[in-house]
């Protein structure tokens, strides 16, 4: 049931994703350029700033020592996750969960994937997830935000502040766009647990988000 925030931000992310495309589905002769801006980014190009590469601290890859590399077959996605860690649900094309041993103590990997229209301006809205981050920092419910770029795919990285309920969710999330299987896709991943045990779960977190290896 905690993980419920989780599914309504997801719905949300994805909800302002639909009506992006709305927007601009009708601008036949952007179409070409759309597309390639697609391809810079999926590629860690176009015009967006530098991004930052993974320094995982001495902490975060002892974590993983002894772990188990898992794999979504369906959107060539691979992890590292610790040796207990467990599958939630069967993955499905749309969506992959993990978690560690235990229960509201427990810390989850979610990913999902939304198809996106071949003209969709990918950079524009991974920009627009930025900007959005930073003025959730400024709000005080962003404790970090950063581009950040994993297997060679630039993304938006942020973890948000603690909530205020210690049973409250908080989360790292990345999200970024690549080409995949003849499609434009948006890769949504958020790590989370319970706020009071955000610490004890913090660098085997950092681990897996750091180890993602993404076909693209």
């Amino acid at each position: 049931m905690k993980q419920i925030p989780v599914l309504i931000f997801l719905s949300l992310v994805i909800s302002l994703c639909n009506l992006t495309q709305k927007l601009t589905g009708n601008k036949n002769d952007n179409s070409n350029s759309n597309q390639a801006t697609a391809n810079s980014n999926s590629k860690g190009g176009g015009d967006l700033p530098p991004a930052d590469k993974p320094e995982p601290t001495a902490a975060q890859t002892a974590a993983l020592e002894g772990g188990q590399q898992v794999s979504w077959d369906q959107q060539g996605i691979t992890w590292m996750l610790p040796a207990k860690w467990s599958e939630v649900s069967k993955s499905t094309k749309d969506s992959f969960n993990w978690k560690s041993p235990g229960s509201g103590d427990a810390a989850f990997i979610i990913a999902s994937i939304s198809a996106m229209g071949g003209d969709f301006p990918t950079d524009v809205s991974l920009k627009a997830f930025y900007d959005q981050a930073v003025t959730r920092q400024k709000n005080g419910e962003v404790s970090e935000v950063h581009w950040l770029e994993l297997d060679g795919v630039r993304g938006v990285e942020f973890l948000e502040t603690p909530p205020e309920a210690k049973d409250g969710i908080r989360r790292l999330q990345w999200i970024t766009y690549r080409k995949y299987a003849g499609q434009s896709q948006m890769v949504n991943l958020i790590l989370s647990t319970e706020g009071q045990y955000f610490d004890k779960h913090k660098d085997e977190l950092f681990a897996i988000l750091y180890s993602t290896k993404l076909v693209h």
